[in-house]
């Protein structure tokens, strides 16, 4: 067997969603777990990686289209070579997300899963020292703590056309799939190479994390700083997109 399509991010876009949507095509098989985080696992050995310990999530069932979806792969460096390696011709899909918005969503799912204790204006702040992007295989900061780290998406789209050519790369925002899921999943339908769906989901709320009711919203200031620092990179991400962006708070 051979993976096919990965939806390699963003998180908090709608990763959990596109995944239990996609499960009730008839031919396309995802693995027992949303999120496998084989490409981004640091104990394997790169130089002689042993793919079964990635195939064996899946159940083999003919000739169905394989997927995974994992929405680190787009952030975690190491990942995009790692997965050209395994399959060249691998399509990959990345959902968007307003980094305002994302950011928060993000720390609201670690302070309800009990990982973050600092308040959103001091983790987006002073908490960003925890985020050491230089070696992520010993920072845990990284992968937990990446509020602001993970909202900068043209460095992880430019990454990933460094080792992939522009047709295997899809990238919609998540607003897409609220305003208009069939024909979103018709678009990811023939991306990856199968029919469209006979009978589309119901379009639905689906939270990976219960969020606690004591967080709130985002401030107003907090809002203003993460919009000025994410500005430029909004720019260049709808210039390599071709979306448009302009209802984020980032936009300028």
């Amino acid at each position: 067997m051979k993976i096919t399509f990965l939806v390699a991010g963003v998180q908090k876009a709608g990763t959990t969603a596109l995944d239990t949507f996609l499960r009730q095509h008839p031919d396309i098989a995802l693995p027992k777990v949303k999120e496998v985080h084989y490409f981004d696992d640091e104990t394997i050995d790169w130089r002689a990686p042993n793919y079964d310990r990635l195939h064996r999530f899946f159940k083999a069932e003919g000739q169905r289209v394989y997927g995974q979806v994992t929405p680190v792969y787009s952030f975690w460096p190491p990942s995009t070579g790692r997965i050209k390696a395994y399959n060249p011709d691998m399509k990959l899909i990345l959902i968007l997300r307003d980094p305002v918005a994302r950011a928060y969503s993000q720390w609201e799912m670690q302070a309800s899963r009990g990982i973050e204790r600092l308040k959103f204006h001091a983790a987006i702040r002073k908490g960003r020292l925890r985020v050491d992007t230089q070696d992520v295989s010993k920072n845990a900061g990284v992968r937990r703590l990446s509020y602001v780290e993970r909202g900068f998406y043209a460095p992880q789209i430019n990454r990933i056309l460094e080792h992939f050519p522009r047709e295997q790369l899809m990238v919609f925002e998540n607003t897409a799939m609220r305003n208009n899921l069939p024909a979103v999943l018709d678009s990811v339908c023939d991306f990856i190479g199968v029919a469209r769906f006979e009978t589309h989901p119901t379009n639905k709320i689906i939270l990976p994390t219960a969020k606690r009711s004591d967080l709130g919203s985002i401030s107003d200031d907090d809002a203003s700083y993460l919009a000025q620092l994410y500005a430029e990179d909004t720019r260049l991400t709808a210039e390599l997109t071709g979306l448009d962006l302009s209802h984020w708070k980032s936009w300028v």
